[in-house]
């Protein structure tokens, strides 16, 4: 069957001016498209994909359906809540009077504490931050001490290894020990 094909594909040569389509056990392409879409829907059915997409989808309507039951029950509860705190609210406005001259003289008092407590904090911490310039100020004045003899040392150094040579240190030797034999 295969040298027929390829004999019946040779034969049909092109002819000038038209093209010649490749086929394959006489489909051309769009007819393997189409058997394969064929075969697909087959093995579809085969598996029972249909029944099993629409079970899925009855199990979401399903719980769709009970989550508005629940969603309606809920409505009907915070209805039911609401009227309560309503009858609550109504009840308690007296009382919110009361609440509120009590609260506003509590408010009064820690008003009054919290700007003595504040007065304090401030003078406090006023004290702490001037001890701790005072702390800064001698550690500056130490360092800048420590830094100009440092600078002095190093200065004399290099006037002395400047102005004194083999020679004269010879003579320094010379006089140190001879203030060391005269003791």
């Amino acid at each position: 069957m295969l040298s027929a094909i390829l004999i019946s594909s040779a034969a049909a040569a092109p002819v000038e001016g038209h093209e010649v389509e490749a086929t394959a056990w006489g489909l051309d392409a769009g007819g393997w498209v189409a058997v394969a879409m064929l075969v697909v829907f087959a093995v579809m059915i085969w598996k029972k994909v249909p029944a099993m997409v629409a079970a899925a989808l009855d199990s979401k309507i399903a719980a769709i359906r009970d989550q508005l039951a629940e969603a309606e029950t809920l409505r009907k509860e915070a209805e039911a809540l609401k009227a309560e705190y309503q009858a609550k609210a109504a009840s308690a406005e007296g009382d919110a009077a009361a609440l509120i001259d009590r609260a506003r003289l509590e408010a009064d008092q820690i008003v009054a504490k919290a700007h003595s407590d504040a007065d304090a904090l401030i003078e406090r911490r006023g004290r702490m931050a001037e001890d701790k310039i005072a702390a800064q100020e001698r550690a500056a004045v130490e360092e800048v001490r420590a830094a100009a003899a440092a600078a002095a040392a190093q200065a004399a150094a290099r006037i002395i290894e400047q102005r004194h040579d083999a020679a004269s240190d010879a003579r320094l030797i010379d006089q140190a020990i001879s203030g060391m034999a005269a003791r």
